[in-house]
């Protein structure tokens, strides 16, 4: 029997009854459930720029899409008076001297910003970075890449990366409904800004669809496809079923997963008659070959999640989807802390029934220094986060260390905190390392941002990018 249970049960009446008013109240703890936040479609009608939109142009995907926001003037068109002559500055200037990626938001997301305060705001700040969000002193790391996880060195075929044994992730397009500040794929999705010049499929879309499945017709040791891009919310419905259809009908193929942040992002296109009968017969297809068909999403803050959402994803479970499930990254000033975390992940199960997946952490793309974390601080957020959640919808903090793969966060082989450098091991080769014998044993190092280290560590970096190192 428990202890507090024994004490109700036995000792004196004095004992009996202080242990029955323990019993009447909950201990102070340092997240408080439920979340505070309202579930609730914001207004936009109290945006200057969407005050005569109808809701029936709200809802159309069409409108959404025409009215996606690209450029600073449109911006500031849509939140009026609301917008920071400061603000509107340091973003022109980013956008000039810093961003990875073009402007491109849907009003869905716009709306779901506070405009009473769009400097903090947690989706503005890595929806559209301003040039004072970014790091003053070390806005890269000295060895941030463009292509930081090296996908394209490890293409089986165009467009297709076999980072692992069992498991491929096939980009079938390089565009998105909209354009996250820290795009890990910055130098292939989107378009060409004054810093990035983005490199261009070679092969036509059909003749790079043909070769990822005939690779993987003849490779039977592949069971697992992740469908993305860009995001599949910019494919035709008519191509994307094709392309699924076919992943289906291979035999060895156990596990497809469809990647789109527009289901968040722009619901409306998941709401739509033929984009609905193309997921529905899909989703039947999947079940009739034994094959698991799930969505995962990419949800970083809980003020993203409204009932248009969770209308979308309660379409997709009623089609027979195996599971809709969310892959964050974690980004300082935006969801960083324990109760970002739980607030995101307890609406995303209580109110969207999206099933909290993974946070990654911020790749070492240029310009990212301002929201990567530190291993150490990840480590931490694992541990706050413990406890609260059921256990198939705690997510695991990942970091994805280049040439190795996902590694939840507690996982490092050792530490040298001062410098910032962890390191790493791996227990399968890519198609890079096929003789190479080490590969194995190799450690495998991941750096910190340069912002986060004592004062010797920064100075030792100084001193190392003085030298050329």
């Amino acid at each position: 029997m428990p202890p507090l249970d024994r004490a109700v049960h036995s000792g004196s009446p004095q004992r009996q009854r202080r242990a029955l008013e323990a019993l009447k109240h909950e201990p102070e703890q340092p997240y408080v459930y439920p979340p505070a936040r309202e579930f609730v479609e914001p207004e936009w009608r109290r945006l200057p720029g969407f005050r005569d939109v109808t809701e029936q142009e709200w809802g159309s995907a069409k409108w959404q899409r025409l009215h996606t926001v690209k450029n600073l003037g449109q911006l500031r068109r849509v939140f009026g008076d609301y917008f920071p002559d400061d603000l509107a500055r340091s973003i022109e200037r980013d956008q000039a001297e810093r961003a990875t990626m073009s402007m491109l938001v849907p009003p869905q997301m716009l709306n779901t910003m506070n405009e009473k305060d769009l400097w903090s705001d947690p989706i503005r700040r890595y929806m559209i970075p301003a040039l004072a969000d970014r790091d003053p002193v070390w806005p890269s790391h000295p060895y941030a890449e463009r292509d930081s996880l090296h996908e394209a060195d490890m293409w089986a075929v165009e467009g297709l990366t076999q980072r692992y044994p069992t498991k491929v992730l096939a980009e079938l397009l390089s565009t998105c409904p909209q354009y996250c500040g820290h795009c890990t794929r910055m130098d292939l999705v989107g378009n060409n800004v004054p810093q990035v010049l983005k490199h261009r499929f070679e092969l036509r879309q059909k003749d790079r669809y043909v070769a990822i499945l005939e690779y993987l017709r003849a490779t039977p040791a592949v069971r697992d496809v992740v469908v993305s891009g860009g995001d599949i919310a910019n494919l035709p419905i008519a191509h994307l079923e094709d392309f699924v259809t076919q992943l289906i009908e291979i035999p060895h193929i156990k596990d497809i997963r469809l990647a789109t942040k527009g289901l968040m992002g722009l619901p409306q296109h998941f709401l739509q008659d033929d984009v609905l009968a193309g997921m529905a017969r899909m989703a039947r297809s999947a079940i009739e070959h034994d094959v698991d068909l799930a969505v995962h999403t990419h949800v970083n803050h809980a003020n993203s999640l409204t009932p248009m959402v969770a209308k979308a994803v309660a379409k997709l479970h009623e089609m027979g989807f195996r599971d809709v499930r969310n892959q964050g990254v974690l980004l300082r000033g935006v969801n960083a802390t324990p109760k970002d975390l739980l607030d995101l992940c307890f609406t995303l199960m209580d109110d969207c029934k999206v099933t909290p997946y993974y946070f990654y952490m911020c790749d070492m793309i240029p310009n990212s220094e301002h929201w990567r974390v530190a291993v150490w601080e990840a480590q931490e957020l694992q541990e706050a986060i413990m406890g609260y959640l059921p256990g198939f919808a705690t997510p695991r903090i990942v970091c994805d260390v280049p040439f190795v793969g996902k590694r939840w966060v507690h996982q490092v082989a050792s530490y040298d905190r001062e410098r910032g450098i962890s390191y790493w091991t791996k227990n399968y080769r890519t198609g890079l390392e096929y003789d190479d014998g080490d590969a194995l044993q190799r450690r495998y190092p991941y750096y910190d941002p340069i912002a986060t280290l004592p004062p010797s560590g920064r100075d030792q970096w100084r001193v190392a990018v003085a030298a050329g190192a």
